[in-house]
């Protein structure tokens, strides 16, 4: 088996609410692997998107271990979480969450300014190579607007696939897709993971996703009961 990409080591999340403490998350231990496809499935209130916010380092854990390709994040502050994102991690939202008035192009040209040494135009070949392997290289000069939901999906994971991320993790990347669309958008997931050896942490609460799935893990009362 490929080596741990991710390393989850007893991962509690905690708030304090006026009745006590609210334990969200129970001591989550689990390896995600390079090139696994993951789903996080569980009912709302589960934990699920807490634990999907922790794996992105878009939140922090109350207590234990998170390792992402070797290194210890847990202990980063925020301007540290925020550079290790731009460098590690790719993120695909429900909502795409493309600026409507950049082009696709432009778009995906966003998240490799931060790419030290590379020119205008190395950024350019690099966006159209990314905007081709996704199928959407003839609608690079396209505003979201002009774009179907699928469309902007595609665009979406071009620009998350765009600074050769450690891992990407998808929050529901289905959710607003009809059921043929969110399909082809599975069969993209798949295609890049075979092509590119991308790892992906979807949380979703599609069937469809986890029948791509590598694994699942069924999250409940902030545990995982099935991995």
């Amino acid at each position: 088996m490929s080596q741990a990409i991710v390393k989850v080591r007893n991962i509690r999340k905690e708030y304090q609410i006026e009745s006590g403490t609210l334990q969200v998350l129970k001591g989550i231990t689990t390896d995600i692997h390079q090139g696994e496809i993951v789903s996080i499935m569980g009912p709302s209130g589960s934990g699920k998107s807490t634990l999907l916010g922790i794996l992105g380092t878009l939140d922090t854990p109350t207590s234990g271990q998170l390792r992402i390709d070797g290194d210890e994040v847990t202990g980063l502050n925020e301007s540290q979480l925020t550079k290790y994102r731009a460098k590690k991690i790719g993120f695909v939202f429900q909502a795409y969450n493309l600026i409507s008035t950049m082009t696709a192009k432009e778009n995906v040209m966003l998240s490799l300014m931060s790419a030290k040494g590379k020119s205008n135009s190395e950024m350019e070949q690099k966006t159209l190579e990314l905007l081709d392997m996704v199928g959407m290289k003839e609608r690079c000069d396209h505003l979201p607007s002009q774009l179907s939901g699928g469309q902007q999906q595609r665009v979406a994971i071009a620009r998350a696939l765009a600074n050769q991320p450690s891992i990407i993790i998808a929050d529901e990347p289905t959710g607003n897709l009809d059921s043929k669309t969110g399909k082809l958008i599975l069969n993209l997931i798949c295609g890049l993971r075979e092509k590119v050896g991308t790892t992906f942490i979807v949380a979703t609460h599609d069937p469809n996703v986890a029948e791509i799935s590598d694994r699942v893990l069924h999250i409940l009362d902030g545990q995982i009961q099935e991995n």
